[in-house]
């Protein structure tokens, strides 16, 4: 079956897993579009966490149960974020969320270079992918290049992401799409790119994972991040890296702690019901759809969450350009995106607009995302955007109380 011809997912199977769509908030029922900064959890991932720390909590790599235990749920959760990002165990590596993982990275990596090694980022990322390589510039004397995007379409100039990389660059860091404009870029273009030159490909891929199924071979980077708290799942960063590159990095360590990958990197006790919690997660998503392994499911549940997602943005999208005043920013419907979506509204400040919502039950966000580049670049760096962005738990209703919503305050 084609995406087209797949039926996009039942709104309302989906939102019985969670519990936080029951809430009030005057007089209306919650409609949450701040998912690009962090979803609801639907139960049963609250669930096994729970389960967790009440029954099998231990620290790991000893011999009584509750530690065993703890060693095979790390192990579970292993497996499962493999499945998730098309890698091998082996290659995901836990820690306390993307910013945190990619510094620890950059460090790492930083330690094999100096004056006349160059590093590329692009204007299109949030600043998690911008700071860690901007710091190991001053660090190593580095060149550090940002490449351009068009704010007319919101898009990357591949003209100048091609110019930028050149034999001097050792690392390419790109995000897979805008966490502010929604912008879906060909990460595996890059990687092409970057690989031609000699250079690795760092992907940052916290705004995409929730939208579209990660395929690190597909994509051919050699590190991959994203954060379950944006599928669902809890606070977590995920880190894929290719095994050999993980065996060989630089990184600090306590003597004892093990030096095989991918637990090398992973400094310290682990946030042990957090990893579950994000097993659960992506056990959720998989459990949307059908197949006969767990990608398989996930492939599926995708699918179709592209159908329902791709419907809402661009009713979404058409409503709000419906409205006078309202400018609407990155790629329209049509081209590749995922579906959040950011707007201004002449003469109301973004926090204004926010809040003008709230009090009708819908919940977005508004400001910078610390997409700082993006919003300075489309020249809102004092106000910001407001941003909106459908789930897996959005319905076609929930879209049209903002349309309204936004009327109504343009009004």
């Amino acid at each position: 079956m084609t995406t087209a011809a797949m039926p996009a997912l039942d709104p309302a199977r989906t939102r019985a897993a969670f519990p936080a769509l029951a809430r009030m908030h005057a007089g209306f029922p919650v409609a949450y579009f701040d998912g690009p900064g962090g979803t609801q959890v639907p139960s049963a991932v609250v669930d096994r966490m729970a389960d967790y720390l009440l029954h099998h909590n231990a620290n790991t790599h000893w011999v009584y149960p509750t530690s065993i235990e703890t060693d095979a749920a790390l192990v579970a959760a292993r497996l499962a974020l493999a499945d998730f990002l098309g890698a091998d165990a082996s290659e995901i590596v836990f820690g306390a969320n993307m910013t945190t993982l990619t510094f620890h990275l950059a460090r790492a990596l930083g330690r094999g270079w100096g004056a006349g090694d160059e590093i590329v980022v692009t204007e299109l990322d949030h600043h998690a992918n911008v700071a860690p390589w901007q710091a190991l510039a001053r660090e190593r004397g580095l060149t550090l290049r940002s490449v351009r995007f068009d704010p007319a379409t919101g898009e990357l100039d591949w003209a100048a992401l091609e110019a930028a990389v050149t034999p001097r660059t050792r690392l390419l860091a790109i995000g897979a799409a805008s966490n502010a404009l929604g912008t879906i870029t060909d990460v595996a273009r890059a990687a092409r790119v970057a690989h031609a030159a000699g250079a690795l490909c760092f992907v940052d891929a916290v705004a995409f994972a929730p939208h579209a199924l990660v395929d690190v071979p597909a994509i051919d980077c050699d590190f991959l991040a994203c954060s379950s708290y944006k599928f669902y799942g809890p606070h977590l960063g995920i880190l894929y890296g290719r095994r050999a590159l993980l065996e060989g990095l630089d990184v600090p360590k306590l003597l004892p702690a093990p030096d095989t990958a991918p637990e090398r990197l992973e400094t310290g006790t682990q946030n042990h019901e957090g990893i579950v919690g994000a097993h659960a997660a992506v056990d959720f998503l998989a459990g949307l759809g059908t197949g006969t392994d767990r990608r398989r499911r996930l492939a599926d549940a995708y699918a179709r969450l592209h159908r329902s997602e791709d419907e809402q943005i661009t009713r979404l999208w058409h409503g709000l350009a419906a409205i006078p005043g309202v400018r609407l920013y990155g790629p329209p419907p049509g081209r590749p995106r995922t579906a959040t979506l950011v707007f201004t509204l002449d003469g109301v400040p973004s926090e204004q607009v926010a809040r003008a919502l709230a009090e009708r039950g819908l919940f977005v966000s508004n400001g910078d995302f610390y997409a700082t580049t993006v919003v300075e670049r489309l020249g809102h760096a004092a106000d910001g955007l407001v941003r909106v962005g459908c789930a897996c738990y959005t319905t076609d209703e929930d879209v049209d109380r903002v349309i309204r919503g936004v009327a109504a305050i343009r009004r």
